[in-house]
């Protein structure tokens, strides 16, 4: 058995794409410029996958709106371009007062307010001297009027580029995947319109079903990017009961449900993540309280982070949790939040751990989440290497 190989997304961007895309939001360069550009990089980006050993490729969310000032952004801000009825205000989103949660009433707090930053604050002040997230941003988008979907044209680039990478490369169409934006991560900015913000991720579910839609008919699989449903956790406070915070996340994954209703499971893939940024993390959701939460969701494929020091531990979890027919696991393997490339024999090792308690056929090594602008260029395409040098290796010793 050959395991499969991925990565959670986000890859690291040329200077010139980086430069190109600054010159975009200045209206410094021609569009048609800068979509040629964007083409030749897509195709020149899943060539390089295929050729490091990546089984299963996307277009390194190069088609996702950069921030002008970062190359990793792309996760989350590309939908304010793709979504109507948002207005960028100063609302200082990361700098917004408490708010406290009560015995029986959920509510999610500031950044700022997190309960991360409130044990490490002289971390999460010093950025420099850390590398931990701040968290500031002086404007925001605020929702202002109902929202829409209105990103059909960026998304049909987006496919079109992925298609014409795939066959100039010389990879199946049906193993690749686009990413796209959960409706709970969505609904996270700023609501001045609807009524509770349960109300409001509910619409986000028919803003993003487009472009579900739009990429399963495509041919290719979803990738649901919300680590809200995992990190919301250390945004609220005080600290909810688990059972609490179950109930809080339901209604988000049934939201998704809604917004994947009809897309075949086998088309989709969920990221499971707890933000990713460099800080501690010690009051991280430990997964085994999720778990059974995240398998619920309209998706075979499902991805973790597992390489993580935080996290490396749940491998266990498979050891009690049966995985459903139908569904894949996608850990990560190695690991974005060190410098440090994962020797191939450890990668080996951690692939086996998966695969001997549910099966070489349900494992797809892969990242604990997007290598582009959180490591060096260098050393993400050294560790891309190394997993997919550990996935052969792996390989042999299962098929032994």
């Amino acid at each position: 058995m050959t395991i499969r190989v991925s990565h959670a997304g986000s890859l690291p961007r040329t200077d010139k794409l980086i430069t190109a895309n600054a010159a975009r939001f200045d209206d410094n360069i021609d569009t048609d410029e800068f979509g040629q550009l964007l083409t030749d990089s897509v195709v020149d980006i899943v060539k390089r996958q295929k050729d490091v050993g990546i089984t299963e490729v996307n277009d390194g969310e190069y088609g996702h709106a950069m921030a002008a000032e970062r190359d990793y952004g792309a996760w989350w801000h590309y939908s304010f371009e793709r979504t109507s009825g948002l207005e960028l205000q100063d609302v200082h989103f990361h700098n917004a007062p408490p708010v406290r949660s009560e015995p029986g009433k959920v509510v999610l707090t500031s950044f700022p307010d997190r309960r991360d930053r409130h044990l490490f604050p002289g971390v999460y002040g010093d950025v420099e001297a850390s590398g931990a997230d701040t968290g500031q941003q002086q404007q925001f988008p605020v929702a202002v009027e109902p929202v829409r979907y209105v990103g059909q044209e960026l998304i049909q680039r987006d496919i079109q580029n992925l298609k014409k990478a795939c066959e100039a490369a010389g990879v199946d169409p049906s193993t690749a995947y686009i990413n796209s934006l959960g409706p709970s991560s969505a609904a996270r900015i700023e609501n001045g319109y609807y009524d509770t913000a349960e109300e409001f991720i509910w619409a986000m579910a028919d803003v993003f079903r487009e472009e579900y839609l739009a990429i399963a008919e495509a041919g290719f699989i979803i990738q649901i990017d919300d680590p809200s449903i995992a990190e919301n956790w250390d945004q609220i406070n005080p600290a909810p009961t688990f059972e609490e915070y179950r109930k809080f996340t339901r209604p988000r994954i049934e939201a998704l449900n809604y917004a994947l209703r009809g897309i075949d499971p086998q088309q989709v893939r969920f990221h499971t993540c707890w933000g990713s940024w460099h800080g501690p993390h010690v009051t991280d959701l430990p997964f085994e309280e999720i778990v059974d939460d995240v398998l619920s969701i309209n998706a075979a494929g499902i991805t973790f982070e597992a390489a993580n020091v935080r996290h490396e531990h749940e491998w266990r979890i498979w050891e009690d949790t049966k995985l459903p027919d139908g569904k894949y696991i996608i850990p990560g393997i190695v690991s974005h939040s060190t410098n440090i490339v994962e020797h191939p024999q450890l990668v080996a090792d951690r692939i086996e751990r998966f695969a001997r308690l549910v099966g070489p056929e349900n494992v797809v090594a892969s990242t604990d989440c997007g290598l582009g602008g959180r490591v060096h260029p260098e050393i993400a395409w050294a560790k891309l290497e190394s997993l997919a040098q550990g996935a052969e290796i792996a390989s042999k010793r299962l098929g032994s």
